[in-house]
This record gives structure tokens, C-alpha cells and sequence, in this order.
């Protein structure tokens, strides 16, 4: 079980790089909209970056399909797609509605949900994709149907579970939305506690896509509080009481995540920094700027749930703080810098500027937190361990062969050698620094040979799994490792 969320966790690092690029550039548009500087321009960039940010789940099934599969083929990122596509077609409430035979109206307010942003179905999607290429993609079927054998029977699969997967959220979908709506509702009643609550299963919730039922209780108006409602119109707004449920966010967007991601950095390798920091610098700004977080959280979400769970607590003192002491601010988009300095002018906010007081205070948990919880528990952030963006570039052998064989071939053939041959290996793929392969018996390999060929170093885990730590040319490599195999 480790082993499945840890590799789950590299997969996500290729979506979670497309979402800062989209989050820049919605900030971009927000903020020359916030200026009322060319309009036309701003809504340019607003709809480019909502464009990315608006397709997680789409991004995520692909993302997930690639890196869970045993090998990178656009067979199963194309699966992943068809699948994600055909969920979401089934599950919209206008052909909800006509498969039960009621109008559009009666349809459950979850199946809204089941869009194009929904990032749990996305994953769950790109398991499926992924299971379906690792046991179908090298089956042969009887001649009469021959043409649908191997990687063209991946999609057909991956259709063909997703059917069934469609058919259980059709009944199940409904019950967990309800239920979580059910739940918010239900927090209302306690106040400034209950927004302790609201913000920690908040950020729990992110992973399944259901946080947007709970958010829909407290932020407009599913149960009377519509608080984003009625922090931007003033219309029946409190001062000091709406506005609860949003302030909290603030402290943790603008200040506390990218803490978090300093301290990730900061934890790297000393020879993996330099590539994090192109991750941090990007992840941070859009955090900051715009309040989008999921860049840094899904990049410790699954390979250190417990900074997942620390963060969700903190989440929830934030707003409780916030609640308490009566400092309200508010977003229309997220809680970050463009919408903060609008809340400025907004007569509803009280005491917003307290409210960056508490963000320097949070930036300082959040860094001393994660630094201390990542070194005493050895968790593998991004630059850590089996989480690895970049590892130092590798000079050249002295055996390196640039003939027209290629400048790859002799360290490939060096390494394979020492990993004991082609019929020693069962399986093949690389992530950004490393070769993951599963080999027959991980114990014959000759460690050695494998380094002398370039190799940073080598890794097993149990007699199959092995990583051969390559550095930021691991694609190369791999190609040509393939190449050989076949």
C-alpha cells in the first residue's frame, strides 16, 4: 500500500507542473480586471488560465494513467482521456435527468460537480487507464478479433470499467454529496468552532473533489449563509460575522503555503535545489497571488500524508482565529493577494490588515512545522528520497560511445549489463531523475557496473523493484534501454 500511494504521488508531479502556468496567468487577467486596466486583454488572459485550471480532472486522468502505468505510451493517456470523457458525458445533469426520467431541476446538485475540474474522478480514472494497460496491453486475442489485441485493447478496457464506474456514482454520488452538504449544515451551528471545523475538512475533502458540496453550504446560499454573496453585495452582511468563512484562507494561502513549499525546498537534497526552486518560485507566486494552492498540496498530499493532515489543522486555526478576533475579508476568486487588496475598499471587510499579521505568524508554523516534521520523519518531498525532480547532471563516462549509435547507447548497454540482462527484466519505466524497472531477481545485479556507466546510484525495494537514480537525461536513457529490449 506504500508503494501504490508513493508511486501515485510522482505520477501527480505531471499535472500538478501544468497548474501554476495556469494560475499565473489567471492572476494576470484578475488583477489587470481588478485595475480596470484593458478589459479586453484581461478577459484574454482570465479565459486562457481558466481554461487550464477549469480541466484538472481531464489533466489529472492523464497525468495518473502515464505515471501509474508500467510503461509511458500514449495508449494509456488516451485511455485516461476517453475514459474521463465518457464519465463526465454520463454523469452531467442533463442526461442524469433522462436516464431517470425526471426534470433537470430534481437532479442532485453533486452531478454538478461531475465536470471537467472534478480531480478525484480524475484520478481514479487514470488508475483505471493505468490498471487496464498494465494487464491488457500484451493481450492477444483470437485471431478473429485480433486487430482489437494489445495497446488497442487498452482503451476498450478502460471504457468498459469506467462504465461500471459510472453506473455506481450514478447511485453512490448522490448519497456522499448529500451527506457532506448535510454535514456543513450541520457545522453552522457552532459558530466560530464550526469554522474550525469548515476549514479542516475543507482542505481533507480536496483530494475527492467533495470539498466543493461543503464549501457550497458555508460560501453561498445552500443553507441562508451565502457568505461571498453577501460579503460582495453588502446585502444583509454583518460586519465582523460575514466574511468568517473566507478570512481564515488568507493567512494559509498567501503566507502559510508557501511556507510549506520553502520549507520543501529547503529540506531538498543540496543537489536537487536547483531544480525545486523553479517548482517553489512558480508554486509560491500563484499561492500568493492568486490563492491557488493545489501545485504545493498535491505535491505532499500522498507521499506525506501527515503534513496533509497538519495542514488541514492548521487550515481550520486560521479561520478560527480569524472568526474569533472578528477580521473578515473576502474573495470572489481565491484567497490571495489580488483578491485581499480588494477586500481592502470593501466597507464589509473589518480589520483586514490583521489578517497579514496572522499570515506572518502562520508563515513561521508552517516553515518550522514541515522542516522539522519532513527531517525527524524522513518524508520524501518533492527533492527527497524517491521524489526526486532533478539530480545532478552526470558527466560523461569515459566508455560513452558517440558514434552514430548515439552518445546513450554504451551507458544503456553498460546498464542493462548490470542489471543482469533483457531476460532479467520484467517491466520499465522512468520518472523525471530515475529508471523504475521490476526486475525478475533484483539481488543479481551488479551495482557497480551500474554506476561506472553514469549511474548516480541504485535503489531496491523487496527482490523485484529497483530504481536506477540517472539524473534529469533519464528519458534518453530509457529510450535507448528500450530500444535494446526490443
Amino acid at each position: 500500500m506504500f508503494k501504490f500511494f508513493q508511486n501515485l504521488g510522482r505520477s501527480l508531479m505531471l499535472p500538478v507542473a501544468v497548474l501554476p502556468a495556469g494560475a499565473i496567468i489567471t492572476g494576470i487577467g484578475n488583477l489587470l480586471n481588478a485595475l480596470h486596466v484593458l478589459p479586453t486583454v484581461a478577459m484574454f488572459f482570465s479565459i486562457v488560465g481558466t481554461a487550464i485550471l477549469g480541466q484538472l480532472g481531464l489533466i489529472f486522468a492523464i497525468g495518473v494513467a502515464i505515471g501509474m502505468a508500467k510503461k509511458n505510451d500514449g495508449a494509456v493517456a488516451l485511455a485516461g482521456a476517453l475514459g474521463y470523457a465518457m464519465v463526465t458525458k454520463v454523469l452531467n445533469p442533463e442526461n442524469v435527468a433522462t436516464l431517470f426520467n425526471i426534470k433537470e431541476k430534481a437532479v442532485n446538485l453533486g452531478f454538478t460537480k461531475m465536470d471537467n475540474s472534478n480531480v478525484f474522478l480524475g484520478i481514479i480514472i487514470g488508475l483505471i487507464a493505468a490498471y487496464s494497460f498494465n494487464k491488457f496491453s500484451e493481450v492477444e486475442l483470437p485471431m478473429a478479433l485480433s486487430f482489437f489485441s494489445g495497446k488497442r485493447l487498452v482503451p476498450i478496457m478502460t471504457v468498459f470499467f469506467s462504465t461500471i464506474l459510472a453506473v455506481i456514482l450514478l447511485f453512490i454520488w448522490p448519497m456522499v454529496f448529500s451527506g457532506i452538504v448535510a454535514f456543513g449544515e450541520w457545522l453552522v451551528g457552532f459558530g466560530s468552532f464550526g469554522a474550525f471545523l469548515y476549514g479542516v475538512f475543507n482542505r481533507l475533502l480536496i483530494p475527492t473533489g467533495l470539498h466543493h458540496a461543503l464549501n457550497a453550504v458555508f460560501w453561498f446560499d445552500t443553507a441562508g449563509i451565502n457568505d461571498i454573496g453577501k460579503f460582495q453585495t453588502g446585502v444583509d452582511a454583518v460586519k465582523g460575522i460575514t466574511g468568517r468563512y473566507q478570512a481564515g484562507f488568507f493567512p494559509i494561502m498567501m503566507f502559510g503555503i508557501p511556507a510549506a513549499a520553502l520549507a520543501m525546498y529547503h529540506s531538498a537534497e543540496t543537489k536537487q535545489q536547483k531544480q525545486v526552486w523553479g517548482w517553489f518560485l512558480a508554486s509560491a507566486i500563484s499561492a500568493f497571488v492568486v490563492g491557488v494552492t493545489e501545485p504545493i498540496e498535491f505535491a505532499f498530499m500522498f507521499v506525506a500524508p501527515v503534513l496533509f493532515i497538519i495542514h488541514a489543522l492548521l487550515t481550520g486555526l486560521s479561520l478560527l482565529i480569524a472568526s474569533l478576533f472578528h477580521w473578515t475579508a473576502g474573495f470572489s476568486f481565491s484567497a490571495g493577494l489580488i483578491d485581499y487588496v480588494l477586500s481592502l475598499i470593501n466597507p464589509i471587510a473589518n480589520h483586514p490588515l490583521m489578517l497579514l499579521v496572522q499570515g506572518i505568524v502562520f508563515f513561521i508554523l508552517y516553515y518550522v512545522i514541515f522542516r522539522i516534521m519532513i527531517k525527524v520523519l524522513n518524508l520524501n518531498t518533492i527533492g527527497r528520497g524517491d521524489n526526486l525532480l532533478a539530480d545532478p547532471v552526470v558527466e560523461e563516462t569515459t566508455t560513452t560511445d558517440k558514434s552514430k549509435s548515439g552518445k546513450y547507447h554504451q551507458p544503456a548497454t553498460q546498464i542493462l549489463e548490470g542489471l543482469g540482462g533483457k531476460s532479467n527484466i520484467d517491466s520499465l519505466t522512468n520518472c523525471a531523475t530515475r529508471l523504475r524497472l521490476e526486475l525478475k531477481d533484483n539481488t543479481i545485479i551488479d551495482e557497480q557496473k551500474i554506476r561506472n556507466a553514469g549511474a548516480v546510484g541504485v535503489t531496491k525495494n523487496g527482490h523485484h523493484s529497483t530504481q536506477v537514480i540517472i539524473g534529469t537525461h533519464v528519458q534518453q536513457v530509457a529510450d535507448e534501454i528500450e530500444k535494446q529490449l526490443k
